[in-house]
């Protein structure tokens, strides 16, 4: 059987249990992650206009629309955060832009986009002046771990898929507590973990995931809340969504399937980056997490 302890990078077979780990490191391997394969998320996830890097929100009949359940997904956690038209918002891991020009295109908020990628920042603000919105958001490189900004800067903080990359998710509840103004609100969306042991064949597909989207590790649902009452946030609220993200999932698994074949012979030919194959095992793999129920999918809402 294999253990997940907290705080540890599980990104590889080699388990570098008790070791101290380099933030830097970490920061380098997604960066890399994300600029090798920001083309792959374009052409077989996302699009243009809603730019997500992340799994849809489905609640509507058959058949699936990737496009809006993509969308969705903004949707369901600007309501459920209770960010409102006037707030500003940091969106602490913003990928390309998709979450920080919604909001500013839907509700006129003002949004401060943030990523460790230069080559994310830049695509972002791409993407805002041809979405009309560059007067209301800004993008720039920073650690959501460690913020340039003043105390108590923000009305809400945001974080769609992006503090799953942190080694110690109390160091990002920790800065996101201080940007916070007082009564400000925390929203954060990601997957997590329901078990902490696993056989042989259940480990490999965790670290394939791990791997092939740059992660350290996951929490469990009863850790994060704890670091959530450990930081003193209140009013800590846990939605359950995995049942509207499964629809998603399964989408991610067909779309790898099917391209299976192109993956295979632009590996062969060696057009394939080892970032860009190990995303597309993530594919497969995530799959087996969600139907095998190793993982849940949920959204946390607090405020300071």
């Amino acid at each position: 059987m294999y253990t997940v302890e907290p705080n540890q990078d599980y990104r590889d077979q080699s388990l570098r249990h008790n070791t101290e780990l380099s933030r830097e490191e970490l920061k380098s391997d997604a960066t890399k992650h994300y600029d090798e394969c920001y083309r792959d998320y374009l052409f077989a996830w996302c699009n243009r206009d809603n730019l997500a890097l992340h799994y849809g929100y489905w609640d509507e009949t058959k058949p699936y629309d990737q496009h809006r359940a993509l969308l969705n997904k903004n949707q369901v956690l600007y309501e459920k955060a209770g960010i409102q038209p006037g707030d500003k918002v940091l969106d602490a891991g913003c990928g390309i832009g998709g979450s920080s020009i919604w909001m500013a295109k839907h509700y006129h908020n003002q949004v401060t986009g943030i990523t460790i990628s230069a080559k994310q920042a830049d695509y972002a603000g791409q993407h805002a002046r041809r979405h009309g919105v560059s007067e209301l958001v800004n993008f720039e490189v920073a650690d959501f771990c460690q913020t340039p900004f003043a105390d108590e800067s923000f009305d809400a903080v945001w974080a769609l898929e992006s503090s799953c990359h942190a080694l110690n998710k109390a160091d990002f509840l920790r800065e996101a507590w201080r940007v916070l103004k007082t009564g400000g609100r925390l929203v954060v969306c990601d997957g997590f973990l329901l078990q902490r042991q696993f056989n042989e064949q259940q480990w490999r597909a965790v670290v394939t995931c791990l791997n092939g989207w740059a992660v350290p590790n996951l929490c469990s649902r009863d850790e994060f809340t704890q670091l959530l009452q450990t930081q003193a946030f209140q009013s800590i609220q846990c939605h359950d969504i995995t049942d509207q993200t499964l629809p998603s999932a399964d989408y991610m698994y067909k779309v790898a399937k099917r391209l299976q074949p192109v993956q295979k012979f632009s590996q062969w030919l060696g057009l394939r980056t080892q970032a860009q194959t190990a995303n597309y095992l993530v594919g497969l793999a995530q799959h087996q997490l969600f139907s095998e129920k190793l993982t849940e999918y949920l959204i946390f809402t607090a405020r300071k």
